[in-house]
């Protein structure tokens, strides 16, 4: 290794230790249940969306989420839900680490995935994603159901702090499995 790259090296030290905690604290909330988000996972989670950050790339939810909830799916967001049947559970009922599928729309043609890192009641959760705002991280940001057989079928996301913003269409939750 050469001076110059040890050098860079030990100095990104610092941040990434930084941002090692950083995701700890954001999951630390979920931390207190059994079924909370690993905090390895996430920290892995943070650092990717880092080094892509770093290197000008695109942050996408898709693998955002399957590197902290360690479900294992590809392709867009708007095909998990179908490509999970069969293969991970699925509930219209949230639980923490369980990856929440949005239909596409024609504002969110691939479709969205967030994780759950939160409940905070019945109809209102927390969630962690990304590119919700363009080629960004939202961590802990407030969804309610607004469905109206309280299914999560529709939602609301509050992008800005007291404000919910539009409508969008839910599938449902997929469920890591318990195969542990």
């Amino acid at each position: 290794m050469s001076v110059k790259h040890a050098r860079a090296t030990w100095l990104k030290l610092p941040f990434v230790c930084a941002l090692l905690l950083t995701a700890a604290a954001c999951s630390q909330t979920t931390m207190d249940s059994p079924d909370g988000l690993d905090p390895d996972r996430a920290a892995f989670a943070f650092a990717q969306v880092h080094d892509l950050q770093a290197a000008g790339r695109r942050v996408w939810c898709v693998p955002f989420a399957r590197n902290i909830s360690g479900i294992d799916i590809y392709g867009d967001a708007r095909t998990w839900w179908s490509q999970a049947r069969g293969r991970f559970p699925q509930s219209q009922t949230p639980k923490v680490g369980a990856v929440m599928a949005f239909k596409a729309t024609n504002k969110m043609p691939l479709g969205h995935v967030a994780v759950v890192s939160s409940i905070k009641s019945s109809r209102e959760i927390r969630v962690d994603h990304a590119n919700w705002e363009r080629n960004k991280i939202s961590v802990a940001m407030d969804v309610i159901d607004v469905s109206e057989k309280n299914d999560w079928s529709k939602v609301r996301l509050e992008s800005t702090p007291n404000q919910y913003g539009s409508v969008y269409p839910a599938q449902g939750f997929i469920l890591p499995s318990t195969g542990k």
